[in-house]
């Protein structure tokens, strides 16, 4: 049965909103950014008049070139994610007491993917700016794919389960939500999550930042220093990520999520569409910061994602050496946790209570929305839309707080309790 965190009116009402929102929102919010100054304003004006045909009309129809760039760039990842050597590495136990093994190949199949796009760019084989330039198109094509995608997912979690790790609630809407299984896998290694979310969505992050500055250079000749900062922060950012994508495999989106049309549309569509928003804004309205304000957010901006970095290695080490390590010098405080799987089995988990850890239970997102916050700065404060990106990672991080608590508590009870009563705060220390 699918857990919920919020009552099932809520949880109904939200599901059928981004069902129906969410796609439409990204043609908006690239028809903005590119076709209307990035101004909220203009664009309401523009609805105002037209109404719904307005969408109709400014909806980018996918074309034969959108679909090509989509495959070759899908088709290469997924040949890097299976043929690039990389180290064994083993994931969390699921509830079904599971333990996933993956290749641990993302930094190689990162710089190769920066190194050949560059290098396409470079030896005049391939203009990263065609993608921009049809970027609505690539849009409207991976809203409809992703959705099939999703859907052949949903199937596959009926009919051909990877694992045990899988099932139905009983209700087509949640199970298309949510997702069917836990780990789904084309063979025995092709796993579908780290594709849709490491190696095409994070991927696809770092691809497209690259592709908005070269787009800027082509218009003005230049790469204005607001641009120059929100590419390397976003680069730092996904380099970041691909350093700890290991670790990335032990968290909520990987480990309790399934793969249905929240996690995999969302890597698919939402990360190369929204996540990357800032920069596709500063295209056209290129700011000129001055060299000292330009030091001072870069550096502000690479301190957060090192500490937000410092955060996850901390636990990752802790978890490594079953709390045998140093956290800030000293011999780290925990609790041991015991829980029952669902095949009925005990195990225990030891719960960190010092360090970053000891500060609030999900310090770690504090520094990531200011990471995002620090690279859409240099946009300024113009237009409200270049911070859609932040206020809504926001809302995200503090939602998934509030769920990731909600299941520690499930599987964790009067551990959890103890934990909460030494780690009081939930995300800002002193404050929530």
């Amino acid at each position: 049965m699918a857990e919920t965190v919020h009552s099932p009116i809520v949880t109904y009402a939200s599901m059928l909103s981004l069902l129906a929102f969410c796609p439409p929102f990204v043609i908006l919010l690239w028809y903005a950014m590119v076709h209307q100054d990035g101004s909220v304003t203009q664009t309401f004006g523009f609805f105002w008049e037209n109404g719904v045909q307005g969408l109709i009309n400014i909806w980018p129809r996918p074309t034969l070139i959108a679909w090509e760039i989509i495959f070759c760039y899908g088709a290469f990842e997924a040949a890097l994610q299976l043929l690039l050597p990389g180290k064994r590495v083993e994931g969390p136990i699921s509830p079904a007491g599971n333990r996933p093994v993956y290749k641990a190949n993302g930094v190689a199949a990162y710089f190769v993917t920066l190194a050949t796009y560059l290098g396409l760019w470079w030896f005049g084989i391939f203009n990263p700016a065609i993608v921009y330039d049809h970027l609505g198109e690539i849009f409207s094509a991976l809203i409809f794919g992703s959705f099939i995608f999703c859907v052949l997912l949903y199937i596959k979690g009926h009919v051909a389960p990877s694992s045990n790790d899988s099932g139905s609630c009983g209700n087509l809407i949640i199970d298309f939500y949510w997702g069917m299984e836990l780990y789904p896998r084309i063979g025995k290694n092709f796993d579908i999550k780290v594709f849709t979310n490491c190696r095409f969505g994070m991927m696809s992050w770092a691809v497209l930042a690259v592709t908005y500055c070269i787009k800027q250079y082509e218009i003005n000749g230049k790469v204005s220093d607001s641009m120059l900062v929100n590419t390397i922060l976003m680069l730092v950012y996904v380099t970041k990520f691909f350093w700890w994508e290991a670790g990335y495999w032990n968290t909520m989106d990987i480990a309790h999520d399934r793969a249905g049309f929240y996690i995999c549309w969302g890597c698919l569509v939402w990360v190369p569409s929204v996540y990357t928003s800032p920069g596709m804004y500063l295209v056209n309205h290129p700011v000129e910061l001055g060299t000292q304000l330009a030091i001072y957010i870069l550096v502000a901006g690479i301190l957060c994602i090192y500490i937000n970095y410092d955060c996850d290695r901390q636990r990752q080490e802790f978890r490594r050496t079953n709390g045998k390590c140093l956290v800030w010098g000293r011999a780290p405080s925990k609790i041991v946790a015991s829980y029952t799987t669902t095949s009925g089995e005990t195990k225990t988990s030891l719960l960190l209570t010092s360090g970053w850890w000891g500060l609030a239970r999900h310090f770690h997102y504090v520094p990531e929305i200011l990471s995002a916050f620090f690279w859409t700065v240099p946009a300024l404060f113009d237009n409200f839309l270049a911070y859609f990106y932040v206020i809504f990672l926001t809302i995200l991080l503090f939602d998934r707080a509030k769920r990731d608590d909600d299941r520690c508590r499930s599987k964790y009870g009067k551990y959890w309790k103890l934990y909460c009563e030494k780690v009081k705060y939930r995300i800002i220390p002193g404050i929530y």
